[in-house]
């Protein structure tokens, strides 16, 4: 039995957000000194890394789950099913509702009970949970779903990932100018053709690795150190994915007995473009083999970083023509990847 994505929604914030917006900002150095260049220099460092022009940000009045909620909708109107057949709703994020202004998590109840409220299923027996696992929260709640459909305790999930990372950055860290809100869902079932998941791989690396993202005070030491924004040592990160994610990528398409040079398409969290860009070369180096032309649709130049909201934004957008010079056929093999806070890294192989 294979399981397939037999929906798939999202929902891109409409405020954007571009790069010169943060011409004003004071950024800082980590032990709150300023750079001593001009807000014009590390916007042109940071486009020429990241590749990141604009971003999304959420309307102010709008929280995570509501995000998802928007995203369910459409995934689940793409499947043209009844919402009350879903037997579990998988919901991926790091930091809960945070409400426009604080600075609070807010997960009692889950997001996964408030998006199941707000979606009025009425079926107790269709479960609600929240998963943490990084970036790759919303491949491994995919994960999850081929679980609980193998083993028969499912024949139909919702698996959602969505956040509002802009209102837990540092505004004075120009990190912050990474991060951006979305939400991505697709509907999980049985497979009964050719289509459907193939193979799969899931790792965490928590000894030297657990903490290269983490929870810090602001660079600005005027602001109560208490407060804690998402902070990263982003080198460790760049080492890290670059050494392992393409080894499990590997791995993973060895395991489904597909070649390589039967992948069509290849959807990685977007990250940051050279990084994701130096992982598909490495990865493609272990088979001896050279990258092809067009095989990473990338979204981040427009949308940014929205964390578990990515893979899942970046497949609908693929699917329904929205990304330029990229589109994909019946029975194209593709391979998805993530690599995130844990550290944890994930993949797997879809034949479409």
């Amino acid at each position: 039995m294979k399981i397939k994505i037999a929906g798939i929604g999202s929902y891109i914030p409409e405020k954007k957000v571009s790069n010169t917006d943060f011409g004003e900002h004071v950024f800082l150095n980590e032990d709150g000194t300023p750079f001593g260049y001009p807000n014009q220099v590390v916007i042109k460092k940071f486009k020429g890394i990241t590749g990141i022009e604009h971003r999304r940000y959420a309307e102010d009045h709008l929280n995570s789950s509501d995000l998802a909620f928007f995203a369910c909708e459409k995934a689940i109107a793409n499947a043209s099913i009844d919402p009350e057949t879903i037997d579990y709703i998988i919901f991926a994020h790091n930091f809960g509702d945070v409400k426009y202004g604080t600075n609070q998590s807010d997960m009692l109840p889950s997001l996964a009970t408030r998006v199941k409220n707000k979606l009025q299923i009425k079926n107790p027996k269709c479960v609600a949970y929240d998963i943490l696992f990084g970036c790759p929260g919303w491949i491994e709640g995919v994960l999850q779903a081929n679980a609980f459909i193998k083993s028969g305790m499912a024949k139909r999930c919702l698996v959602v990932g969505s956040e509002t990372l802009s209102r837990v950055v540092d505004v004075h860290d120009r990190d912050s100018m990474i991060y951006s809100d979305g939400a991505g869902a697709a509907i999980i079932e049985a497979s009964d053709d050719e289509t459907g998941m193939l193979a799969y791989e899931s790792a965490t690396y928590s000894i030297d690795e657990s903490h290269y993202l983490f929870f810090g005070k602001s660079y600005n030491i005027d602001l109560d150190p208490d407060t804690r924004y998402i902070k990263m040592y982003g080198r460790k990160i760049y080492e890290f994915a670059l050494n392992n994610v393409p080894i499990a990528m590997k791995t993973c398409l060895e395991t489904s007995g597909i070649d390589i040079d039967d992948v069509k398409k290849i959807l990685i969290h977007q990250a940051n473009e050279k990084m994701d860009e130096a992982i598909i070369q490495r990865f493609y180096k272990l088979f001896d083999k050279t990258v092809p032309k067009d095989i990473m649709p990338m979204s981040i130049h427009e949308l940014g970083n929205s964390s578990v909201a990515t893979v899942p934004t970046l497949f609908d957008l693929l699917i329904r023509g929205q990304i330029e010079n990229q589109s994909i056929q019946k029975g194209d093999i593709l391979l998805f990847a993530s690599v995130g806070a844990g550290m944890n890294i994930n993949a797997f192989v879809y034949r479409y």
